[in-house]
C-alpha cells in the first residue's frame, strides 16, 4: 500500500508539473528567455501596401515587446492565397525542395481544418486564458475551433465582410433622369430592378444603336451570395456537426437566388468582364459591386474609356439583403495558425499574435489593408479616430469610410461563415463557379441573338423559363453532393 500511495504521489506530482508547463501561457510563468530568443518565421499573403503595414509592424514588435521577451519574428509573402496553400501542403507533405514548416502562417478555415486533420496545428486554448478570449469578437474565436474536440486552431488576426461601393459620377445623372434612389439598393431584389432600368435607359441613350445597354452591377465571391443569401433567407446551406456536413439545397430558396443572380446576368443588366469588380468599374463596365471591405482601396478614381477617362467619386453602402430577410453578412478572412512544435515556439507564436491584435496595432494595420479589427473594443468609428489621432496614421478616405460604415452596422447585422469540413474547398468551388459559369456562357449567346436583331426579351426567353431553372437545379445539386462525398 505504501509502495502504491508513492506511485500515485509521484504520478501526481508529474501530473501537477505537466499542466503548470500548459498554464505557463495563462499566467507569469514564461518559457522566454530573453537571453535566449526563439526565432520564429511568418508566412502569409500579404503584398504591396498590405505586406509593408505588415512588415512594419513586425519590426516595430521585434524592437519592443519581442526584445523584451525573446521573441525574434521573421515574415514572408508567399504571393497569393493559392501560393501560400501550395507552400504548407508542400512543407507538410515533406516534398523535396520545400521549406520546412513556418512556426506560423495565415489559413482559411477550410486550408486550417485540412491541416488540422494532419495533425499539424498547436492547441491554442492552452495558451489563452477566458479573459483573453473574451477580449475577442465571440464570431471570430468560434470559426476557429475547428479541433474535434473544439479546443482554438485558429487565432483571428484581421477579418472583412462585405459592402457595396458605386460610382456615384455616374450614378446620379441616371438617378436624376429616372427618380431611381439609393435606397432601392438595399435590397437585392431592389438591386435587379434596378439594373433593368439602368440597362434600358443607357439603351435609350442610343436610340440608333437598339439592344446596347450597359450594366449597372458586378458580384465578386458569387460563393458568399449562396451561403449568405441563404442564410437571409432561413436557410444554412451548409450545416455542420462533430466535422459532418449535411447540405441544404432546397429549391424555393434556391429559386430566388437564380432569379436575381443569373437572370439579370443572362439579360446583361448585371455584368463580371474583368478579374474583379472593382476593374469592371474602371472600364465602365458596370456601376456598382458587393465586394470586400478590403477591396475599398482598389476602387477607381476615375473611369477609362476608349474615348477618354474622367474622375469619379463614390459612396460606401452595406451590402443588399434579400427583401424580408434577416440581416446576415459574411465573416471572411484568414487568420493565422500556430504549427505544432515546443512549448516555447508555441507560446511565442502566441505572444506575438496577442501583440498584433491588440487595438492599436490592430486597427493601424487596417486603416491599411482595410481588415476589420477582431478585438471588441477595437470595432467602432470612436476607436477608429482616436487610433489615426494618437498615431497620426494616414488613410485613404475610401478605406475609411468603408471600415466606418460596417462599424455603424455592427450592432444591426449578424456576421455569419459555415463551420469547416471535409471536402468543404470542393463544394465551395462548386458555389463560386457553377452558376457563374453558366450565367456567363448563356450571357454570350443571348448577346449574340441580340447583336442579331432580337430584344433582349425574345433572345433570353428559353434561358430564364421553369424547365431552365429546374434543369440547373438538379445539374446544381448533383455537382454539390459529388463535391462534398468525393
Amino acid at each position: 500500500m505504501k509502495e502504491l500511495f508513492g506511485a500515485v504521489r509521484k504520478l501526481s506530482l508529474l501530473c501537477l508539473a505537466g499542466a503548470l508547463l500548459v498554464l505557463a501561457g495563462c499566467g507569469d510563468r514564461s518559457p522566454l528567455d530573453p537571453k535566449d530568443p526563439v526565432s520564429l518565421t511568418v508566412w502569409h499573403y500579404y503584398n504591396g501596401s498590405q505586406q509593408a503595414a505588415f512588415d512594419a509592424l513586425v519590426e516595430e514588435f521585434n524592437d519592443t515587446e519581442g526584445r523584451e521577451k525573446g521573441i525574434y519574428v521573421q515574415s514572408y509573402s508567399q504571393g497569393s492565397v493559392p501560393d501560400l496553400e501550395t507552400a504548407v501542403r508542400d512543407a507538410i507533405g515533406g516534398k523535396v525542395g520545400a521549406d520546412a514548416m513556418p512556426d506560423i502562417f495565415s489559413s482559411y478555415a477550410d486550408t486550417a481544418y485540412e491541416v488540422e486533420q494532419a495533425g499539424a496545428l498547436a492547441d491554442l486554448s492552452q495558451y489563452l486564458s477566458q479573459e483573453d478570449l473574451e477580449r475577442y469578437v465571440d464570431s471570430y474565436i468560434e470559426e476557429g475551433r475547428i479541433a474535434a474536440d473544439g479546443t482554438l486552431r485558429i487565432f483571428p488576426v484581421a477579418k472583412s465582410t462585405e459592402i457595396m461601393m458605386i460610382n456615384k459620377t455616374d450614378w446620379e445623372p441616371f438617378a436624376a433622369d429616372t427618380g431611381a434612389s439609393l435606397d432601392d439598393l438595399s435590397t437585392i431584389e431592389g438591386v435587379a430592378s434596378t439594373a433593368q432600368a439602368y440597362y434600358e435607359w443607357t439603351d435609350g441613350l442610343t436610340p440608333d444603336v437598339p439592344g446596347d445597354g450597359k450594366a449597372l452591377y458586378g458580384r465578386d465571391a458569387v460563393a458568399n451570395y449562396f451561403i449568405i443569401g441563404m442564410q437571409q433567407l432561413g436557410v444554412e446551406i451548409f450545416q455542420v456537426e462533430n466535422g459532418k456536413v449535411t447540405v441544404n439545397a432546397p429549391e424555393e430558396e434556391l429559386r430566388r437566388l437564380w432569379e436575381n443572380y443569373y437572370v439579370p446576368m443572362v439579360k446583361g443588366y448585371f455584368g463580371a468582364y474583368g478579374s474583379f469588380r472593382s476593374d469592371d468599374v474602371k472600364t465602365g463596365d458596370i456601376l456598382a459591386y458587393t465586394g470586400s471591405t478590403t477591396s475599398a482601396m482598389y476602387f477607381p478614381g476615375q473611369v477609362e474609356l476608349e474615348e477618354g477617362s474622367h474622375p469619379i467619386d463614390y459612396i460606401v453602402m452595406p451590402a443588399p439583403v434579400f427583401q424580408g430577410g434577416r440581416h446576415y453578412a459574411v465573416q471572411q478572412g484568414a487568420g493565422m495558425v500556430v504549427s505544432k512544435s515546443d512549448q516555447r515556439h508555441e507560446y511565442a507564436a502566441v505572444e506575438f499574435l496577442k501583440w498584433f491584435t491588440q487595438p492599436e496595432n490592430n486597427l493601424r494595420f487596417g486603416c491599411v489593408s482595410g481588415y476589420l479589427p477582431v478585438r471588441k473594443e477595437a470595432g467602432s468609428v470612436e476607436r477608429l479616430d482616436r487610433a489615426i489621432e494618437e498615431q497620426g496614421l494616414s488613410v485613404a478616405p475610401k478605406t475609411y469610410d468603408c471600415l466606418s460604415a460596417i462599424f455603424g452596422e455592427m450592432e444591426d447585422m449578424t456576421l455569419y461563415t459555415n463551420k469547416s469540413f471535409e471536402n468543404g474547398s470542393a463544394a465551395r468551388k462548386v458555389l463560386e463557379h457553377h452558376l457563374a459559369d453558366r450565367a456567363a456562357e448563356d450571357r454570350a449567346a443571348v448577346a449574340a441573338a441580340v447583336a442579331g436583331g432580337e430584344s433582349v426579351e425574345q433572345a433570353a426567353a428559353d434561358y430564364v423559363t421553369d424547365a431552365a431553372f429546374k434543369a440547373w437545379y438538379q445539374d446544381f445539386c448533383g455537382a454539390l453532393d459529388a463535391a462534398v462525398n468525393k
